[in-house]
C-alpha cells in the first residue's frame, strides 16, 4: 500500500496462519482431515488468499457459509473440496455440482429437494449431514422421543438418488466455554452424534466415511473427539486457545494513525453526546478509523490503544469515520503516528470486552473499505 494513502488498513500475517495451521495439524491424529473455515472472508482475513495458503499447506477441505462465498473460491482457483455450512435453495443444485461444491443437507425434505434436482440433470451432489444435537439451529433432530424417526430420515436421505452422502456432522453449542456444566453439555451432544452414526451403520447398514464435529474449542478441549477430520474456524486466526497449548500467533493487526491533533481546556465536550467532558488542558488526538472500519461504537470511552511510547485512551463517542484520543501524557505522539487497535501489542480481548463481545465478532466486522495488507 502506498505511504500516502495509508488512513487505516489490516495487516494480515500469513506466515502466522502457516505457523497455526500446522500446530493444529501437528496436534490432532494421524490420518485426521483438516477443513479450514474461510467463511466470512476467513473471518476477516481475506478468504481467498487464506484459501491459497492451505491449499498450499495441504489442508483437505475448505468450509464457507454460502454460495457466494464458495463461488470466490472457485473463482480464483481453488480446486480443493469445500463443504457449505448454510443453506442453498435447491434451484442451485446445478451450480453446486457444476462448480464442485460439497452442500450440508439438514432435513428430509431438502435432501428430496437436492436429489429431483440432481436427477433432473441426469447427475450427482456431493452432500454431508448436519445433525442436530444440541445447538438448536440446523440439522435433523435425533434427541429423545424423535430419535427413532430422525435416524430414519437421515438414512433414506442417504439413499436417494443423485446424492453422494461423504460426511456427517455436528456443531457443538459450548465446548469453548468452562465448567463442568459446559464439559457436560459438550459430551452428551458428542454421545448423541456418536449413537447417531452407529445406529445408521448397525440398523441401516450405512457407514458415512467422513464424520466431524471438532470445532475450534473441542479441538483445544477435546481432542479425544477428532473423529475423521476437524474444523478449526478462529483457531486458525490465532484465538481461542484459552490453554496456550498450540502456541498459536493472532493473524491480524488492525492499524490507524492521528490524523489531527488539537489542544482544549477543561470542560470541553468531546464527540457526539458528550459523553466526556475534559477536566484539565488536554491533547486531544483525532484517530482515522471509525464504526465505519470495523471499531465499535458501544467500546467508546471503554478502551484504549497501542502506540510506540505506551497506551491512549480513547475518549468521547466513537464516529462513523473517526474517533477521539487523549494524548496529553504521551507528547511523543504526533499527526501521522500509528496507532495499533489490536494485534500484537494491543489484546483484541480487551477491546471486545469493551464493547460487550467476542474477539471473532471483532475481526469479522473489520469493513471492506479497510484494506488488507499481506505480510
Amino acid at each position: 500500500m502506498d505511504d500516502l494513502q495509508k488512513r487505516t488498513w489490516a495487516e494480515i500475517s500469513l506466515a502466522n496462519i502457516r505457523h497455526n495451521y500446522e500446530a493444529i495439524r501437528s496436534d490432532i491424529p494421524t490420518g485426521c482431515r483438516f477443513l479450514g473455515v474461510v467463511k466470512a472472508d476467513a473471518y476477516g482475513h481475506g478468504a481467498l488468499r487464506v484459501a491459497m495458503l492451505l491449499q498450499d499447506c495441504g489442508a483437505d477441505y475448505l468450509a464457507v457459509s454460502c454460495l457466494d462465498e464458495a463461488l470466490e473460491l472457485r473463482a480464483g482457483g481453488i480446486t480443493m473440496p469445500i463443504l457449505i455450512l448454510g443453506h442453498t435453495p435447491w434451484q442451485y443444485t446445478g451450480s453446486l455440482i457444476e462448480h464442485d461444491i460439497t452442500q450440508t443437507v439438514t432435513c428430509l425434505a431438502k435432501a428430496e429437494e437436492y436429489s429431483a434436482a440432481a436427477v433432473a440433470l441426469g447427475k450427482e451432489l456431493n452432500i454431508h449431514i448436519k445433525v442436530d444435537t444440541g445447538m438448536s439451529r440446523l440439522g435433523f433432530l435425533c434427541d429423545g422421543s424423535l430419535s427413532e424417526e430422525g435416524v430414519d430420515h437421515i438414512a433414506r436421505s442417504c439413499r436417494l438418488p443423485g446424492l453422494h452422502t461423504e460426511g456427517i456432522y455436528t456443531h457443538f453449542a459450548v465446548s469453548d466455554e468452562p465448567g463442568e456444566e459446559n464439559r457436560a453439555y459438550t459430551e452428551k451432544q458428542f454421545a448423541l452424534f456418536m449413537h447417531v452414526t452407529e445406529e445408521l451403520q448397525t440398523k441401516y447398514g450405512i457407514r458415512i466415511p467422513i464424520r466431524h464435529c471438532a470445532n475450534s474449542g473441542a479441538v483445544v478441549n477435546y481432542p479425544e473427539m477428532a473423529l475423521d477430520m476437524v474444523r478449526p474456524g478462529y483457531l486458525l486466526y490465532g484465538y481461542g486457545d484459552t490453554t496456550g497449548r498450540l502456541g498459536l500467533k493472532p493473524c491480524m493487526r488492525l492499524v490507524t494513525t492521528v490524523s489531527t491533533i488539537k489542544h482544549y481546556e477543561a470542560g470541553t465536550s468531546i464527540s457526539y453526546g458528550r459523553r466526556f467532558q475534559t477536566t484539565r488542558r488536554t491533547r486531544i488526538g483525532v484517530l482515522a478509523v471509525g464504526y465505519a472500519d470495523g471499531l465499535p461504537r458501544a467500546a467508546s470511552c471503554k478502551c484504549s490503544f497501542y502506540t510506540p511510547w505506551g497506551k491512549i485512551p480513547q475518549v468521547g463517542t466513537i464516529c462513523m469515520d473517526m474517533c477521539m484520543a487523549d494524548l496529553t501524557d504521551l507528547y511523543e505522539v504526533e499527526v501521522g503516528t500509528e496507532v495499533e487497535l489490536f494485534g500484537e501489542h494491543a489484546d483484541i480481548n480487551a477491546l471486545a470486552e469493551a464493547a460487550g463481545t467476542i474477539p471473532y465478532e471483532l475481526l469479522c466486522s473489520v469493513t471492506k473499505r479497510v484494506p488488507r495488507v499481506y505480510k
